[in-house]
């Protein structure tokens, strides 16, 4: 019998992202700041004020209007505090100025208190030469009224809401969460504080891709633990699909005689794509129940956690607007040698140790412990082998969340 070929990642990527683009999110909300962390900005924010919205000193000092330097020592006419509306200033003074206080009309320039000799009498001598414009940030050299501040699609963390809350605003419209039916297939899973019967283990995939998917700004829907019966997967599906955006499924998706969800895809849905050249997580399942996406992980929880970050979050990111959504990676150097030139990508958990990528003991697709140890994954490309040394992708963890 002649296997199928497996599926390059890159491939699938863009298979999935090209799905999302057609399923992409048209829905909007509108939230308070505070609420709006990790969400997908909707429409560009536009600027309506100029930042700074006018001329302000940036030192603690003096300012003064340079035509009038001949005439030193200057008479101290004012003092402006920030937060402080100032006078115009008086021919032939300075005014004593803090950081952030608007600059008095008439002033041209700002010298900082370390370089001014003030004298017994109050009147201040400058002792450095000066320029027009020094020290003086001007109104809306940060932006002008009209620019476009965030496009649409940025996810917004603290900058970005500091960047809203600088113009004022208050609320922001953004994407509505995706809603995400998070389903666990598996006669042998319990969970967690169920007794443990014997051949059975806790279902920890679903601590991990629920506190995942809402990190992504998604709506968990918990669907349970299924048994391995195509009945039953058909049915589930049939309930779930008619109000999510996107069925997540982990388990039941290899070859075996219950791993159901291919076989409920092939049968009753529209499988779009089945094994990939990647360690670990060959088998994932993508495809459509009615017209609801289904992205079917491994259940091994490092294939699961591999899967997930690398090609379901850039989906689930894309269908909320967000075009950049691989995460930054960098080269490190190998702190190991590979010899074993396999036909998949892998993906191997390590940690950074002066500069080196030291490979965690046991790199099993069933063993979740290493990622807490490790600091993000290394990527062997297909077909390669490396020497200590040698350079390597590294994706941190912290860039996947």
């Amino acid at each position: 019998m002649n296997r199928s070929p497996l599926m390059p990642v890159e491939d699938a990527l863009d298979q999935l992202l090209r799905m999302a683009d057609q399923q992409a999110l048209a829905d909007s909300e509108v939230l308070p700041l505070d609420d709006a962390r990790g969400r997908v900005l909707a429409s560009d924010l536009v600027a309506t004020l100029d930042l700074p919205p006018w001329p302000n000193s940036a030192m603690d000092g003096y300012a003064l209007n340079l035509a009038d330097l001949h005439r030193q020592p200057l008479r101290v006419s004012q003092k402006v505090y920030a937060g402080q509306a100032p006078d115009t200033l008086l021919p032939g003074t300075c005014a004593r100025i803090f950081t952030g206080a608007p600059l008095p009309p008439g002033a041209t320039c700002v010298e900082m208190q370390e370089n001014v000799d003030v004298l017994e009498d109050g009147r201040v001598r400058f002792l450095q030469p000066l320029k027009a414009g020094q020290n003086i940030r001007a109104q809306g050299q940060e932006n002008r009224v009209g620019d476009i501040l965030l496009r649409a699609g940025k996810r917004l963390g603290p900058f970005e809401l500091a960047v809203a809350a600088g113009q004022g605003l208050t609320h922001l419209h953004v994407v509505r969460r995706p809603r995400v039916a998070l389903l666990s297939t598996g006669d042998e899973l319990v969970e967690p504080g169920q007794p443990l019967r014997l051949g059975s283990i806790y279902n920890s995939n679903r601590v991990l891709l629920g506190h995942w998917l809402r990190e992504l700004g998604c709506e968990v829907i918990d669907a349970g633990i299924l048994s391995d019966r195509p009945a039953q997967t058909r049915l589930k599906l049939e309930q779930l699909h008619v109000a999510t955006d996107l069925i997540l499924t982990t388990g039941g998706v290899s070859a075996g005689d219950a791993d159901c969800l291919g076989q409920v895809l092939r049968d009753n849905g529209k499988p779009l794509l089945w094994k990939l050249a990647i360690k670990p997580g060959k088998p994932l399942t993508v495809g459509h129940f009615g017209t609801v996406p289904v992205i079917g992980l491994p259940g091994n929880p490092t294939s699961a956690l591999v899967t997930f970050g690398l090609l379901a979050r850039p989906y689930l990111l894309r269908i909320q607007g967000v075009e950049e959504v691989m995460p930054l990676s960098f080269t490190v150097n190998s702190g190991f040698d590979w010899s074993k030139a396999g036909g998949r990508r892998e993906y191997l958990r390590v940690k950074l140790e002066a500069g080196r990528a030291v490979l965690y003991p046991n790199q099993s697709s069933g063993v979740l412990l290493g990622a807490t140890w490790a600091d993000g994954l290394v990527e062997i490309p297909e077909h390669s082998t490396h020497n200590l040394g040698d350079p390597l992708r590294f994706i941190p963890f912290n860039e996947l969340f």
